[in-house]
């Protein structure tokens, strides 16, 4: 929310990875985060949009009751005024009317002597149509004027795509003898939350975890663990218990062991990805492949993943399987490739960020054989030049996002093949430069208008993308986001 005190009505831009902030509550779960999971798009600006006229013109044109907007979040500070212990103000009440145990006010008596206007404040079909408007972190402070928008606002249809990132430290409340005790989740229930991030746990939360969420046994579909200490036990509980989880992340949690992937994982589990994890090497893609077979993602981050366990993929899990990234895997070579277009032959997104070790043949065995292919990361591999670029023209017809970052070899005479690519929406060419040598001039950029369908252009750190590039872009790309 912006700062009303010093007249600043600019929305915040929401972080790249989504996370919001919720309001302080007095459950103790003030502190925790949602998040809006992976964006759509990078680097997206903030483009405020007003909220529609759905309130009546007579409670519109109230002076003390100004439309809201996203231009001009809505504060209820804005609205009214009065803050409230939470840190938002109350609609048209004075500080004496409101709860103090929770900031909270059981109804607007106090917004006007009108009861057309108090009808129409706690009007469920307004609400209804009005709360669409806003961010999950105005959403959170709206739920605590009253209990007529609570009730409404706790729908489980505006919290859709939401996921709640909860710390181990705010999953506990100190009571006044210094014991812990685990924190009310009702609140996320009602809301219908089907997935959780949960950093920093241990077995012991995830057990407490299991016990106090009324929808951990069958409702939650998502797990997300961030630099936890789980072990091998703790995995196996959790997936014992959590019958529901059908997409599991594992992110710095460093004490399970591929023999706890062996004994846990279940056929269930759609989608998986692990990053951060030092015990994660071949025998673990082998535990995936025998045990995963309706898999459909899999995003892989680990140092010591060599060729040998590209190969482990079954024949079903060549049908079910369409996202493959395998981040940073430095030991992964062409013939690693060799064994990945072979046992995954239907893959539509492949990432091989950082897989330095790759080169032009490796890209040409991508696309002679994954000819399905609608997003490929290339990013951070030195190794790959203009031919490359040349064998992904000819043969990537459906491709439409291509990401180059950090390509350094690339040349003018590989964006001249890549200006042939009519399916292209977005391309990345961030950094593509070597130091003294710029392989990217302006003269080769400027071919790129012949893309007319491009969406996304990010040029950043480029020596080639002058202003005048920028310029003779915007007359000729005019629906194209060009970023710097």
């Amino acid at each position: 929310m912006s700062n009303q005190s010093n007249g600043d009505t600019k929305p915040p831009c929401l972080p790249r990875n989504g996370l919001v902030k919720i309001p302080a509550q007095a459950n103790g779960l003030g502190s925790a985060s949602i998040t809006k999971g992976t964006p759509a798009m990078k680097n997206r600006l903030c483009q405020p949009s007003s909220v529609p006229a759905i309130i009546s013109p007579a409670l519109a044109n109230h002076s003390d009751l100004p439309m809201p907007s996203l231009a001009s979040p809505l504060s209820l500070a804005a609205l009214s005024g009065v803050p409230s212990p939470s840190g938002a103000a109350v609609v048209g009440l004075h500080s004496s009317e409101i709860s103090p145990t929770n900031g909270e006010v059981s109804s607007l008596e106090g917004l006007s002597n009108s009861p057309a206007e108090r009808q129409l404040a706690v009007d469920e079909k307004i609400l209804n149509r009005l709360f669409w408007y806003f961010s999950a972190c105005e959403k959170c402070v709206l739920a605590q004027v009253c209990k007529a928008w609570r009730r409404v606002l706790y729908q489980p249809k505006f919290w859709v795509g939401l996921t709640p990132v909860l710390h181990t430290k705010e999953l506990y409340n100190i009571l006044p003898n210094g014991e812990k005790e685990f924190v009310n989740l009702q609140g996320f229930a009602v809301r219908g939350f089907d997935g959780f991030c949960l950093v920093g746990v241990s077995d012991l939360d995830i057990c407490e975890f299991i016990d106090n969420y009324p929808l951990s046994k069958k409702g939650v579909k998502s797990v997300s663990l961030k630099r936890s200490t789980i072990t091998d036990a703790g995995l196996e509980v959790m997936l014992e218990q959590m019958q529901g989880v059908m997409r599991l992340e594992l992110s710095g949690c460093n004490d399970f062991t591929e023999a706890g992937l062996w004994s846990s994982l279940n056929a269930r589990i759609t989608s998986l990805s692990v990053s951060d994890c030092i015990n994660v090497a071949d025998d673990a893609i082998a535990a995936i492949s025998q045990l995963l077979p309706n898999l459909t993602e899999l995003n892989l981050q680990a140092y010591h993943v060599t060729d040998t366990a590209l190969a482990y993929f079954t024949a079903k899990q060549g049908y079910t399987t369409h996202t493959l990234r395998l981040n940073s895997c430095w030991e992964i070579t062409n013939h690693g490739v060799v064994n990945m277009v072979h046992s995954l032959p239907n893959l539509s997104t492949l990432s091989l960020s950082g897989c330095s070790k790759v080169t032009d043949d490796g890209v040409e065995l991508v696309a002679e054989n994954l000819r399905k292919l609608r997003s490929l990361d290339l990013s951070w591999c030195p190794r790959i030049t203009d031919m490359a670029l040349e064998y992904i023209a000819c043969d990537l017809h459906k491709l439409e996002e291509l990401v180059l970052d950090r390509c350094v070899r690339i040349t003018d005479t590989g964006l001249s093949y890549l200006s042939t690519m009519s399916s292209l929406r977005n391309l990345y060419l961030r950094w593509c430069c070597q130091v003294g040598c710029p392989l990217l001039t302006t003269t080769g950029l400027s071919g790129l208008v012949q893309l007319q369908d491009l969406e996304e252009l990010e040029l950043t750190n480029c020596p080639g993308a002058t202003p005048e590039l920028f310029k003779y872009f915007s007359q000729h790309l005019p629906r194209c986001m060009v970023i710097e």
